[in-house]
């Protein structure tokens, strides 16, 4: 499938003073003042310039000049605009490409999303994956279908956009496709974006046995930043079955992981965590020591008390103070 965007015209004579000086400079054989000019015409912040930038940006000879145009247009949100900036991701120029899709990714009117959802399915990998990037933040409803349809997609980047917008529209229905990524798709950036639109998706209900059985899969997974946002997720989602498997993950080899493990156990508020989780405040890295004693503040039990307070003269003072706030939570929640 191709696209073109739409012509666009103007006339100088509805345009001010100062913009209709500039003009004539748009039509100069050197290319660094025509890109000056379109510069100069959209300080003047006045909508009806769009259209001169735009012309410039279909038909200007000089890649730069065009490429200004794209990301001058981000200024606008108009539907002309939208789709003037989709048809320069086809550009033969690389620079003038990243330019409109860097614009789109800007658009934060949802009524672009019509507009964007009909170039998702391009024969162009680049145009598949900046729109469905353009639509992610929107949280535009219609761009549901055309994500999950974008899922199988050949290319990696396209389907990793998807799984952002699945995420972001935070749609519950996309929870399957998404569990069944975290162990199928090859890709571990892919695998680790699954893992966190799961967080979102399924957020708002109690999580699922597939989608935990699933996750508890991915703490075990190769790469260690997909067992760090199992983790993660595991904690969001307050899933009490994970508890052990978390405990676990207090060993893993990736001081990260480890980090996103505690921080979970906090949130699922278990004591049999307490004792794994005392242990750690005696690891060398600090960021872990800290993140130990939060979740033993969070998990509330006096048996905590004694590590925590052998920890309050940590020479880190990060850590000092959440052994302060540890021992406070505990001073409150037993009460």
């Amino acid at each position: 499938m191709t696209h073109s965007a739409r012509p666009l015209n103007f006339d100088p004579a509805a345009l001010d003073e100062d913009a209709a000086a500039l003009l004539p400079r748009l039509a100069s054989s050197d290319a660094a003042v025509r890109r000056i000019a379109l510069i100069e015409l959209a300080d003047l912040e006045d909508e009806g310039l769009i259209e001169p930038i735009a012309a410039a940006l279909r038909d200007d000879a000089a890649d730069p000049v065009r490429a200004e145009a794209a990301r001058l247009l981000g200024a606008w949100e108009r539907d002309d605009v939208v789709e003037a900036l989709c048809g320069a991701l086809v550009d033969p120029s690389r620079e003038v490409r990243e330019a409109a899709a860097h614009s789109l990714a800007e658009t934060k009117h949802a009524q672009s999303g019509a507009i964007l959802t009909r170039w998702s399915t391009h024969a162009d990998a680049f145009v598949r994956s900046a729109v469905l990037r353009a639509l992610r933040e929107l949280r535009y409803a219609g761009a549901f279908d055309p994500a999950m349809f974008a899922l199988s997609d050949d290319d990696a980047t396209v389907r990793l956009e998807a799984v952002g917008v699945l995420g972001w529209l935070k749609d519950e229905r996309a929870v399957p496709a998404l569990t069944a990524l975290t162990a199928t798709e090859p890709n571990a950036q892919i695998r680790r974006a699954a893992i966190g639109a799961l967080g979102f998706a399924a957020a708002a209900h109690a999580p699922e046995a597939r989608v935990v059985d699933a996750l508890l899969g991915a703490l075990r997974d190769a790469a260690w930043q997909v067992r760090e946002e199992a983790a993660a997720t595991l904690g969001k989602l307050q899933a009490q079955p994970a508890r052990d498997a978390l405990i676990a993950a207090l060993d893993d080899e990736y001081w990260q992981v480890r980090l996103q493990a505690a921080r979970a156990l906090g949130k699922l508020r278990d004591a049999t965590a307490s004792e794994p989780l005392a242990a750690l405040l005696a690891h060398a890295i600090s960021n872990l020591r800290k993140e130990a004693a939060l979740a033993l503040g969070e998990i509330g039990t006096r048996s905590a008390l004694p590590a925590l307070q052998a920890a309050a003269s940590d020479a880190d003072p990060e850590v000092r103070k959440a052994v302060r706030i540890a021992l406070a939570q505990i001073d409150t929640s037993n009460r």
